[in-house]
């Protein structure tokens, strides 16, 4: 449509020249009767009759009604001609006619929700089977092909009622109709149509304005173009259609409220009588053979209308989520989405999000029910955030709030969290690959998992030089929950039961440097990292639930880690717009992220992790500051997937986080983890 739709307006100047012609032409007729007018006599055209006597003076003879016939079509000629000649092509089409939506789809396929104010999506002529615009031409105009844009003879069978045989409009003119004028049945609206028609046929070529028609055309079910209607009605694409099926979509371009099978019994017996109609006239117009049209006996019954989901619950944050990978990866610029006509394929798996929300809402809701049985606040403003990502990348699930349309702001991807003891994995994993330096000068010293550390409460924190002074002027000190003394202890073991104190410590021993470089290259984005303090360790970081699944999903796969995607896919026109090509790279070595899993097991064995099913590598996470909770781990066999929950109030005035009761902290996000992985599983 790019062709015409800039087409120049006629200057002003030209109407002027017109109407000057016009004046000029009227003077000179006035002079050539005037010079005329002594022969009127010899020609008997003078009037009243001087030769006839009372009321006969008055009728005009054979000659003048002659003359008069031709001045009357001389005049009409002039007024068609000067009408036709001020008749420009509109500057701009209609807004829908430009305007398409933007349409999301489960990795199943499935539609998931559309944005945008129109549903519509364009498709080239050449991906449009030729049996879909045979169909099309044989029910709507059959001398499209040959015509000017407009058809005298489907001008008279309009008028004459016959409009079952076709209709009195072209192609050409339907499609200016929807693209440039109004629905009115007026008559001044139809002579502009026919007008602008036939400068349109001669602007573009018949492929262009079938095109333009078939991406513009209203097919019912809140959609326009063929592209939507072989959606709507077939769950396909247009290039998947077949005779038959495109034989019904046409039939819908006579009035898809009169035709769609779904509204009722009278629909449906309409819509089969008119697409039998239309395979005959295929077989008329020599598009399909009589044999051919034998084949289609049986009406193709469309799917029922599909139910389009909004932007509710959680299918705002899936749209938001991939709608910000579009702008970050694909190259698709704001503006030019926001035009429409893409669709885009994520990887979300509808099970999977359904899943999420239920173990969250759960949740919630217990925590608004003790909110209100307590009457205290202790419990109120409780929010969760999750994510679900696969080994290979694939954001599979999410769950971003309790409702979209009631809190915008998604938690899945939010960075104001932090991590608590959920990041300790990072630790252990940058010392088993890095080793420790206890004294400055010295050479490293490598880690194993049996690599014993104090696990004692309290415990004063040292660097290669002495002891670390925070900067109150204190020598900073570790602490565990309950200030509890484990004494001599395993690093393996202090992973299991989320001891803190020897990972404060291995943090100083390893280098928080070194710990950020595992924790980055393992998915954690460096701008969400914390203060190189010896809180680093114990996880003043503040990455989302997406990153911190994507993180476990490195762990899971062996130390390979792929950057979270949540589009495979976006196509526009029939074509690929973009092709998800995740990158993948090696972060830790197999042997270490194994023995990380390796204490992760442990966790969910006997330790800290208890309450998860048995088999699966997680553990839990709190913050010293009792403002978050965390449950992270993912599954040992079969198809790995890392789920990352975390907890956690906000002020809804201050935006600040606030403190959690002990068993909102640490049960909460574990219960949310144990029944979605048991739901999924």
């Amino acid at each position: 449509m790019s062709k015409h739709r800039h087409a120049r307006k006629r200057p002003g100047r030209l109407r002027k020249a017109l109407t000057t012609l016009s004046l000029s032409a009227a003077l000179s007729a006035g002079r050539a009767w005037a010079r005329v007018a002594p022969y009127a006599r010899r020609l008997r055209w003078e009037y009243p009759r001087p030769a006839r006597e009372g009321w006969r003076r008055w009728v005009l003879s054979w000659r003048q009604l002659l003359a008069l016939g031709l001045f009357a079509l001389a005049a009409l000629t002039a007024v068609v001609g000067v009408a036709y000649a001020t008749t420009d092509i509109p500057r701009d089409l209609n807004s829908f006619a430009t305007q398409q939506d933007n349409v999301y789809y489960w990795a199943d396929g499935a539609e998931m929700a559309r944005t945008g104010q129109v549903n519509r999506q364009e498709m080239p002529l050449s991906k449009v089977p030729v049996p879909v615009q045979d169909a099309v031409v044989a029910a709507e105009n059959e001398s499209f092909w040959t015509d000017s844009g407009v058809s005298l003879k489907g001008i008279s069978r309009a008028v004459l009622g016959m409009g079952d045989a076709g209709g009195g409009s072209t192609i050409t003119q339907q499609y200016v109709k929807n693209a440039y004028l109004n629905q009115e049945q007026t008559v001044s609206r139809k002579v502009t149509e026919i007008f602008i028609a036939m400068k349109l046929d001669d602007r573009m070529t018949k492929k262009e304005i079938l095109q333009a028609y078939l991406n513009t055309s209203w097919l019912g079910r809140g959609g326009y173009g063929f592209q939507a209607g072989a959606q709507a009605y077939y769950g396909k694409d247009v290039t998947e259609l077949d005779v038959s099926q495109a034989a019904f979509l046409a039939a819908l371009l006579k009035g898809a409220g009169l035709y769609d099978p779904a509204v009722s019994k009278a629909n449906h017996a309409r819509a089969v009588e008119r697409w039998s109609w239309i395979l005959d006239r295929m077989v008329d117009t020599g598009k399909l053979t009589a044999k051919q049209r034998a084949k289609y006996t049986k009406f193709p019954e469309p799917q029922d209308p599909p139910k389009i989901e909004g932007l509710e619950g959680q299918t705002g944050y899936l749209v938001e989520t991939a709608k910000a990978y579009i702008t970050a990866h694909t190259g698709i610029g704001d503006a030019e989405f926001a035009l429409g006509g893409y669709q885009v394929h994520t990887t979300f798996e509808k099970p999977k999000v359904t899943a999420l929300a239920k173990a969250a809402n759960k949740a919630l809701a217990k925590a608004d029910a003790a909110a209100k049985a307590k009457k205290s606040s202790a419990d109120s403003h409780l929010r969760a955030g999750a994510a679900s990502v696969a080994t290979d990348g694939r954001i599979v699930a999410l769950y971003g709030g309790r409702d979209y349309l009631k809190q915008g702001f998604n938690d899945a991807n939010s960075s104001i969290v932090p991590a608590g003891t959920s990041f300790t994995p990072f630790v252990y994993a940058a010392a088993l690959t890095d080793g420790i330096q206890k004294v400055r000068g010295e050479r490293r010293t490598a880690v194993t998992p049996s690599t014993t550390y104090d696990g004692n409460d309290d415990l004063q924190v040292t660097t290669p030089e002495g002891l670390y002074w925070g900067r109150d002027g204190k020598i900073a000190t570790g602490h565990n929950d309950n200030g509890r003394d484990w004494g001599t202890i395993t690093l393996r073991q202090a992973l299991a039961q989320s001891v803190n104190t020897p990972f404060i410590q291995l943090g100083m021993d390893v280098g928080l440097d070194k710990v950020a470089a595992t924790a980055t290259a393992s998915g954690l984005l460096d701008e969400s990292l914390g203060a190189r303090v010896p809180a680093f360790s114990l996880g003043n970081s503040t990455p989302s639930p997406i990153r911190m699944a994507d993180a476990y999903a490195t762990l899971a796969a062996g130390g390979v880690k792929t950057e979270p995607y949540s589009v495979t896919r976006v196509t526009k026109h029939g074509g690929t717009a973009f092709a998800q090509q995740a990158a993948q790279q090696r972060a830790i070595s197999s042997s270490v992220a194994s023995d990380v899993t390796d204490a992760l097991q442990a966790s969910v064995s006997y330790g800290a992790g208890h309450t998860a099913p048995k088999g699966l590598a997680a553990k839990p996470g709190t913050t010293e500051d009792r403002t978050a909770g965390w449950f992270a781990g993912y599954g040992t066999t079969g198809t790995k997937v890392s789920t990352a929950v975390a907890v956690f109030r906000v002020d809804p005035a201050k935006q600040e986080l606030l403190p959690l009761r002990k068993a909102v902290m640490t049960d909460y996000p574990a219960q949310i983890w144990t029944d979605y992985v048991k739901a999924v599983s």
